[in-house]
Formats: structure tokens, C-alpha cells, sequence
């Protein structure tokens, strides 16, 4: 991938999933790990919406390609992790962008990741079965 001046990067986490987003100006073409957007998030389509979103609240849709690398999570994971490297992007195009943005809460990383399994229970809080006789 060419990298030229004018391309802005963000970082987004969700879970287990990190997304690197790289925005340079072109017609809003989304590029996922090599595969256009709609190939890889084939089986959902309300859920696409959310990462175009960003986009549409600073009024900079089909002005932007996004070239997407992404690992990691599940489906709804890596979509949230999108969408928060793509405003974390935005926000480096023009700082005034942020208050737009951070209104919606799209700037603010969700930090619930699963819990670890504790020893003696089956999962991290399932325990098993108590017996009073």
C-alpha cells in the first residue's frame, strides 16, 4: 500500500479485535484486509451501517477510501473497532471534528473485555452445583 502524505491513520479495540484504519482521499471505496467491505462483513447489513456513521456525522461521506487491517474478535467486535479507528482518523483531518464526534460517543473505547476463568468453577463465575443434603 502506497502511503502518501495526506493519509491519515487511527487505532480502535473492541474485545479482542484492533483495527488499523488509513484514510486518503478518494471516492469512499472500504477495503478490508485485502477484500472490499461488503465481502467481508457478507452475512451482516445493519450492523455495516454503524462504520459509515462517522462519516455521515461530519457530513465527508464518499470523500475518503478507507484501507481497513484488521485481527482479532468476532463480527460486532471488529465493526465497533472500525468505527472507532475511523473516528480517531477524522479527528486528525480536522481537529474540530471532535466535539462533533465525541457528542455521539464515538471517541470513547468500550473496555469490557471477557473475564478469566477462575479455578474450581467451570467458567469465570459459573460455579458448580451446591447440595444442602
Amino acid at each position: 500500500m502506497n502511503i502518501s502524505e495526506n493519509c491519515y491513520t487511527g487505532l480502535g479495540k473492541r474485545k479482542c479485535a484492533v483495527a488499523k484504519v488509513f484514510l486518503t482521499e478518494g471516492t469512499g471505496v472500504i477495503v478490508v484486509n485485502g477484500k472490499s467491505f461488503d465481502e467481508f462483513f457478507s452475512g451482516t447489513s445493519i450492523e455495516r451501517e454503524m462504520v459509515k456513521n462517522p462519516f455521515l456525522l461530519v457530513e465527508l461521506n464518499n470523500t475518503y477510501d478507507v484501507n481497513v487491517k484488521i485481527h482479532g474478535g468476532g463480527i460486532t467486535a471488529q465493526l465497533e473497532a472500525i468505527r472507532l479507528a475511523v473516528s480517531k482518523a477524522i479527528c486528525q483531518i480536522d481537529n474540530n471534528y471532535r466535539a462533533i464526534l465525541n457528542e455521539s460517543d464515538l471517541l470513547n473505547r468500550d473496555s469490557r473485555i471477557k473475564e478469566r476463568r477462575k479455578y474450581g468453577l467451570k467458567k469465570a463465575r459459573k460455579a458448580s452445583q451446591y447440595s444442602k443434603r
